[in-house]
């Protein structure tokens, strides 16, 4: 059975957000079209996702050394363990949805936090004398982000960040296949915001069908 695991980092709902909007209508479509999937919905701004601190650090650095779990305090039991529970869950889905907003450029700081927590040397990737290597190379990934100007041509697509970032990571965990589905130009042209975002909802639904 494939496992869809579909990562949302919005605090709205698809009532009030394009992205999310187009979101559901993928998600929704690709369950017609794929019944016997499993879809994994991983709520970013409701799940605990821990922030890579000095308990992690040092609760890393004594399991190195050859310390026992039960050595760590509390607090880096917590968050160590918490952060291996997400990387098991990440590395045994098979495609990957992502949605975002699209803030000062990038996506909400949670969405950075959710991929700090997945990118583990051993488990995404590995280091190799050439240089480090990708482990996920089975798996496929999409981006669904809405943008309120036009960021994917032109100039402005230089200031772009969050697409890019997750790009160059899709590329260094060794995803072979990561495409893009951008709803934009909404508050730069509200008179055609409801078109803009119908058709973002219907390439959606499209792309659904060949995900």
């Amino acid at each position: 059975m494939t496992k869809v695991l579909y990562i949302t980092a919005h605090p709205h709902d698809d009532t009030v957000s394009y992205s999310m909007a187009a979101g559901k209508a993928f998600i929704d479509s690709y369950k017609e079209e794929n019944p016997n999937d499993e879809i994994v919905h991983i709520d970013l701004y409701k799940e605990h996702i821990p922030h890579i601190d000095v308990d992690v650090f040092s609760g890393w650095g004594k399991l190195q050394t050859g310390k026992g779990f039960e050595e760590l305090s509390e607090d880096e039991k917590a968050k160590v363990s918490r952060l291996n529970e997400l990387c098991e869950q990440f590395i045994n889905g098979d495609k990957y949805v992502f949605v975002t907003p699209f803030w000062n450029f990038s996506f909400p700081p949670v969405m950075k936090a959710y991929i700090d927590s997945v990118a583990v040397s051993g488990k995404t990737f590995k280091y190799t004398e050439q240089g480090p290597v990708g482990l996920l190379t089975d798996k496929k990934a999409l981006h669904i982000q809405a943008r309120g100007g036009i960021y994917s041509e032109g100039p402005a697509a230089e200031v772009e960040m969050g697409h890019r970032y997750l790009t160059v990571i899709m590329n260094f965990f060794g995803v072979p296949s990561f495409e893009g589905l951008f709803i934009e130009g909404h508050a730069a042209m509200p008179d055609k915001a409801e078109e803009i975002k119908q058709n973002g909802i219907a390439r959606a639904k499209d792309l659904a069908k060949t995900f």
